[in-house]
């Protein structure tokens, strides 16, 4: 198969899918690679279309059991661009069995003084996919110029520029604005909490939804529910 026919093999099975991201932060009985390949199997049958997953050995776990496409990161330190930071780190997850790696696509400073374009080149030139993760539209339309093969809305509401957008739910402006000025597909991710929310995604053009806390984070659910439960005793 091609380079190019894989690409547009992925692409397509990802057109309308529904993306479940399997991740457990550091600390929780759920950080486990075996964990979060059960998981992934678990929302496969569920009608998962594709799994974002970060860690090597998370991975490597979920790559050796199934077959959905694969968006991959590796988190490295907890601020400032951690997500795939460096070349070193997105050639390794491509290694460990991802399909698309994800990198953060931000205007920040790369721990290493990198450019952005050099993480983008290495993935491409090994034969893999790119997903920029982006806060702004601005972001955006810079990753795909510099070759990526597709853009996300992840990081809306997560850096100091965006920091308002938090509250809003979805950015689904930002994917309407990046969905009708690109080239590349669009994927719609962060705060989508409900059904609702992932159709209304595609429908202001996304070509997939991710989503994570509300399916796969059954801390912040359990949370969310005792919250309301306390409401209704006061």
């Amino acid at each position: 198969m091609s380079d190019r026919t894989e690409r547009d093999t992925v692409l397509g099975r990802l057109r309308g899918a529904l993306i479940v991201s399997c991740q457990a932060y550091p600390g929780e009985p759920l950080r486990d690679p075996d964990t979060m390949r059960r998981m992934a199997m678990a929302v496969r049958d569920g009608g998962a279309g594709g799994i974002r997953a970060q860690g090597l050995d998370d991975l490597r776990a979920i790559r050796g059991a199934l077959d959905l496409p694969l968006i991959g990161l590796w988190k490295d330190g907890t601020e400032g661009v951690y997500i795939t930071p460096t070349a070193r780190h997105a050639l390794a997850v491509l290694d460990a069995g991802a399909d698309v790696v994800a990198l953060d696509a931000t205007d920040r400073p790369r721990p290493d003084g990198r450019p952005l374009a050099e993480s983008i080149e290495v993935v491409r030139a090994a034969g893999g996919l790119v997903m920029a993760d982006v806060s702004t539209y601005e972001e955006g339309v810079r990753a795909a110029a510099l070759g990526a093969h597709l853009v996300g809305t992840t990081l809306s509401g997560y850096t100091p520029a965006t920091y308002d957008r938090k509250a809003a739910g979805p950015d689904l402006e930002l994917v309407e604005r990046l969905a009708g000025a690109l080239d590349v597909p669009v994927i719609a991710e962060g705060r989508i909490h409900s059904p609702a929310q992932a159709a209304r995604a595609l429908a202001h053009g996304a070509h997939a939804v991710v989503v994570g806390t509300a399916i796969t984070h059954p801390t912040t659910l359990t949370a969310w529910f005792a919250a309301a439960v306390a409401d209704g005793r006061v």
